[in-house]
């Protein structure tokens, strides 16, 4: 169990002090691409095989994305706490459990990665490489199911790591894979991932226009998950 004054650096092994900020950048630029990867390319083998059943490609989908996440928290939460997310990042510089600068440099990883991953997808299953979404998830209700998503994501990655910290990816990708399917936006809850779906015109794309909402719900879920779970599961 982690005491939630002491630093994250002190509460993974090997401690992430052990490795430099260029590794700890490279780790989240490499995971946030793979996992771009896997969501993208997960969905367009989904869309592919499923014959127009949307919900059989959901499935596929979201099978690939909650493995794929233990997977990559497994191997890069040593590194750089795995976070892959802006707003993963942004609830750990709140929690002064990174720095102002090395948050800003995680951000910036993580979305130049994750545009990478899906450039990647998109030339592995022979998709045009540059593209745009039209796929519109516009409403007050994706906006709200964008803010639980990321709400619960926090409890759940705050929760792992106070009470079962070798249990946070499991944890993890098992929220995930539930939220793909108990909200109605399928559980971007990542900054970072909803812009670079924007850059895919395909089963897992987001059109721009409908960007800036999920974004603005997702931070906002993020920083009261932090103020409700860090307050609930604050050591007393």
């Amino acid at each position: 169990m982690r005491d939630t004054s002491a630093p994250l650096e002190a509460s993974l092994e090997p401690p992430l002090a052990g490795f430099g900020l260029p590794r700890r950048l490279c780790a989240e630029a490499l995971g946030t691409g793979l996992l771009l990867a896997i969501v993208i390319g997960s969905g367009i083998m989904g869309e592919r095989l499923a014959g127009g059943n949307d919900a059989l490609a959901l499935l596929g989908n979201t099978l690939s994305t909650a493995a794929g996440l233990v997977v990559l928290i497994t191997v890069f939460g040593p590194v750089s706490g795995a976070h892959f997310n802006p707003a993963v990042t942004l609830v750990f510089a709140v929690r002064r459990e990174i720095g102002a600068a090395a948050a800003l440099a995680y951000v910036l990883a993580q979305a130049g990665g994750a545009v990478l991953g899906v450039l990647l997808a998109h030339a592995m299953f022979a998709e045009p490489i540059l593209q745009v979404s039209t796929k519109l998830r516009d409403g007050p209700g994706q906006a709200l199911a964008e803010f639980v998503a990321a709400f619960g994501l926090i409890g759940a990655i705050l929760g792992a790591l106070r009470f079962r910290p070798e249990a946070t990816p499991t944890i993890v990708g098992l929220y995930i894979a539930s939220a793909y399917w108990f909200t109605a936006s399928t559980s971007f809850a990542n900054p970072a991932v909803t812009f670079a779906r924007c850059l895919s015109d395909t089963f897992a794309g987001i059109a721009p226009a409908s960007a800036p909402a999920f974004i603005v719900a997702q931070v906002l879920g993020a920083l009261a998950g932090q103020l409700v779970f860090g307050w609930l599961f604050r050591r007393p």
